[in-house]
């Protein structure tokens, strides 16, 4: 297919999800020159719907929090957890860190494309049904080679890449570094229903994260929007699907109908919506960094979705690039290991410490003991909230130990 044209810009970014809008809004704010190319036309569906508090500073940081303010998505002010008749309730209004109180839930085709008008606002050029399918970086300068939708193709030269390409993990796939995970392959089957709950003990505010009743390492989120409407989904590996309808809707209820406190909350829902799937969704990559470009979000790592972390880790990696790029386009010397990367994956590796508790059981019983202090119910809901960086909170300092410690002491059988 014959290119017929090179552009030159000085940053291109890949993607124009929540990562990508972040970062490009930040550097254009520096006055930097930055092109987003999207394979996908905006509004699209998305899932990871539930945000945590530390989204909003990112989002406050790009000059866009009052347009996501004003947009009425569902005020989200902690998460619940329940577990049979156990149930377990944080609030982002009380934590160590004493970050942002309140934070949305929102369906995603809305929120992203408000994000990514944003940045087109204050002046990023976003240009959508544009996919990157070669890229160069062997030059002086990284070169993409770019189809349009109706398949004429160009060139774009640029001084640096970030790729917030989320799922779609393209210069891990055309660069060659994508990494295998560490995490058991799981399988996601999730939904939007008309939701119709009037369980009096259900909190709007709050996503619902439910353990099925005899296999702890099945669980449920719902997610209610500000419209009556709600996510739904299970996540479950591969030997937990054994025996379940090949049909996703019926399969989506069949594990619900397992979990009676959750078939009471969704009894009156109406179910209109088909059932997707997701799997084996966890990724890893050999660098989040190289000459002329860095990764960002899920194009460079994604856990799991238990707690919500993937937009926050997204949001966190674009503020960090932004600043580091910026910098190190105004001349500076940077080193994007030391100043990117190390200090992202101290974040990550703090929920991959809580994930990993989560499925072996440790976690659960630290969220259901009923006799935490409130200190420490505080330090965990500083991580429930987003705040996986603050070193200043000892179960970010030290994850691993301080969970190991913790759940010996609030190990107890569960019914």
């Amino acid at each position: 297919m014959p290119i017929a044209e090179m552009e030159c810009r000085q940053i291109v970014v890949i993607g124009a999800g929540p990562a990508g809008a972040i970062a490009a809004a930040l550097l254009k704010r520096q006055g930097h020159d930055v092109l987003i190319i999207e394979r996908q036309q905006f509004p699209r569906f998305s899932i990871g719907e539930s945000l945590l508090s530390h989204c909003l500073d990112f989002v406050e940081e790009a000059g866009m929090l009052e347009a996501v303010n004003a947009a009425g998505f569902q005020m989200k002010n902690g998460a619940a957890f329940a577990c049979g008749e156990q149930y377990s309730a944080f609030d982002f209004g009380d934590t160590f860190s004493n970050g942002k109180p309140t934070t949305f839930q929102v369906q995603r085709a809305d929120f992203d494309k408000l994000l990514a008008n944003e940045a087109e606002r204050q002046g990023v050029e976003v240009r959508y049904r544009e996919a990157i399918t070669a890229a160069d970086f062997s030059g002086e300068q990284p070169i993409l080679d770019v189809q349009r939708e109706d398949g004429t193709a160009f060139r774009v030269q640029a001084r640096f890449v970030l790729d917030a390409s989320g799922y779609g993990r393209v210069l891990p796939r055309l660069l060659d570094l994508e990494a295998p995970s560490n995490f058991p392959l799981r399988q996601a089957v999730f939904t939007h229903v008309e939701d119709r709950i009037d369980d009096q003990g259900f909190d709007r505010e709050k996503i619902l994260v439910t353990v099925h009743p005899t296999q702890k390492d099945v669980w449920f989120w719902s997610i209610p929007f500000s419209n009556g409407r709600c996510s739904v989904g299970v996540v479950a590996s591969a030997e937990r699907f054994v025996g379940k309808p090949d049909d996703l809707d019926a399969c989506l209820r069949a594990f619900i109908d397992e979990t009676p406190s959750l078939n009471r909350v969704l009894q009156n829902a109406v179910w209109d919506t088909p059932a997707r799937s997701i799997g084996g969704y966890s990724a890893n990559v050999k660098t989040l960094h190289g000459k002329g470009f860095a990764l960002l979000g899920n194009a460079a790592e994604f856990l799991d979705p238990v707690f919500s972390s993937g937009v926050t880790i997204a949001m966190r990696s674009a503020s960090m690039a932004a600043g580091v790029l910026h910098r190190q386009l105004q001349g500076e010397s940077v080193d994007w290991e030391s100043e990117f990367a190390a200090p992202l994956k101290r974040g990550v590796d703090t929920f991959r410490a809580y994930v990993e508790g989560w499925y072996e059981g440790s976690f659960q019983d630290v969220i259901f003991y009923p006799g935490s202090s409130p200190d420490i119910r505080r330090m965990i809901s500083s991580i429930l909230a987003g705040y996986a960086w603050d070193e200043r909170n000892p179960f970010v300092a030290e994850p691993k130990r301080r969970l190991r410690m913790l759940a010996e002491i609030c190990a107890s059988p569960r019914p």
